[in-house]
């Protein structure tokens, strides 16, 4: 399956088509599957874990704290998702201070 189809696009709930994903992002995503690079300006497909790979699209900042879009997919991924709103830095710190965080190999630029 080349891309997830959410039931609110007539997609179906098989384990296949399902992402799981915080609450928050799955509000935020809704039934988007494509959103605009900041960038380009241009329409893209939002990341999928199932056919992306993260360290492709994402790494993290300096910081470990900010999540940087390196392609059109990640870029659009991370704006559409707001994946660097304030609530989620606030525990992505909290997890940096026990060392659970960045994930392990996670590219950080």
């Amino acid at each position: 399956m080349e891309h997830v189809i959410p039931i609110s696009l007539d997609g179906d709930d098989r384990f296949e088509n399902l992402a799981l994903c915080c609450f928050a992002c799955n509000r935020r995503k809704s039934g988007q599957i494509d959103g605009r690079d900041p960038r380009s300006n241009k329409i893209v497909r939002l990341f999928n874990p199932r056919i992306h790979k993260w360290h492709e699209h994402f790494a993290w900042a300096k910081d470990k704290l900010t999540i940087i879009g390196l392609t059109p997919i990640g870029r659009a991924t991370v704006k559409t998702l707001e994946l660097n709103r304030d609530r989620v830095i606030t525990i992505r710190k909290a997890d940096l201070e026990i060392g659970r965080h960045p994930p392990e190999n996670d590219p950080i630029i």
